[in-house]
């Protein structure tokens, strides 16, 4: 068996002393580093709203007001409708559908609580710039989507005094989870040959907006067809997201203007800005858009692709 020299082992009895000695000092659980947090600190971080309103800011908003904010900052991703758009989740629809094969879990079909949503859309929303939005501007998205499931009127106001009254459909079908938690024990027996198992089953493949071909096209080789991934296919599903508007500052695709100084620095460093990432004067490019399972080639066809329509 190995054994540590003796200087060794006077060093590593020291050290377990330093940590663990202020643990059980006079500061039970104190380990002797860092602060307590200020309460500033703390409502920086304390922007969660439960289901009966708590967390809740003052504010309000129209459904009226809704529809332009939705169409701008949340359309491109969801669709005017809150049908979806480039396999982005849908807002709206699926009421009844929650049994079938391939349910459509949307806010008017599945979810429980109309503070869930609000939550999200302040925390996480837009998908560009999270937390960029107002109280007031977060009420009245709320308010638009909650119309778009047929939940409030045309004329509503959503703010802290009322937004526990909107109830959803699918409220009543959340049950509590009464397990006790446990501890249990790996169990590692009697288990399972994988060869012997089969998949019975499998969720329907997502299909693309314009059909499975959308993002790919077709080259005739000698004896086969061979599929192919296509720039265009790669922009509408990847990153028309944010150069379809200018989302973020991101240079419009198709505008010429837009795209001439950028095109003068050539196409090393275009791919480069668009795999690796670039912070600009007007926005920001996240490294690969954000779609980190991009290869580098995939990217650089989808640039290719962006600079032919913009030339």
């Amino acid at each position: 068996m190995y054994r540590f020299p003796e200087a060794l082992k006077v060093l590593a009895a020291a050290l377990l002393t330093l940590l663990v000695q202020p643990a059980f000092g006079e500061k039970a659980g104190h380990y002797g580093y860092g602060s307590p947090a200020t309460e500033q600190q703390i409502a920086g971080w304390d922007i969660d709203v439960r289901p009966d309103g708590t967390g809740l800011p003052p504010g309000e908003g129209s459904v009226e007001d809704g529809e332009w904010i939705y169409e701008e900052q949340c359309a491109q991703c969801h669709g005017s409708f809150g049908e979806s758009v480039r396999g982005y989740p849908a807002l709206a629809g699926g009421q009844g559908s929650l049994t079938d094969p391939r349910p459509k879990k949307t806010v008017g079909s599945y979810w429980a609580y109309t503070s869930t949503l609000w939550d999200y859309i302040h925390r996480a929303m837009p998908f560009t710039q999270p937390e960029s939005l107002s109280d007031d501007e977060v009420y009245a998205v709320t308010a638009y989507v909650l119309y778009l499931n047929d939940l409030v009127e045309d004329d509503f106001v959503l703010s802290r005094d009322n937004l526990t009254s909107v109830r959803m459909p699918n409220e009543g079908n959340f049950i509590a989870e009464d397990r006790p938690d446990t501890n249990n024990k790996r169990c590692m027996k009697r288990c399972r040959d994988p060869e012997s198992i089969e998949i019975t089953s499998e969720a329907a493949a997502y299909v693309p907006e314009g059909g499975p071909d959308a993002l790919y096209g077709e080259e005739q080789a000698a004896d086969a067809v061979q599929t192919t991934v296509t720039g265009a296919g790669i922009y509408e599903r990847h990153c028309a997201l944010c150069h379809s508007g200018g989302i973020g500052g991101a240079p419009i695709a198709g505008d010429a203007d837009d795209w001439a100084w950028r095109l003068e620095q050539g196409m090393d460093v275009l791919y480069r800005h668009a795999i690796q990432g670039y912070q600009g004067e007007a926005g920001i490019m996240p490294p690969k858009g954000g779609f980190v399972n991009l290869s580098d080639e995939e990217v650089q066809l989808s640039v290719d692709y962006i600079v032919e329509q913009s030339r």
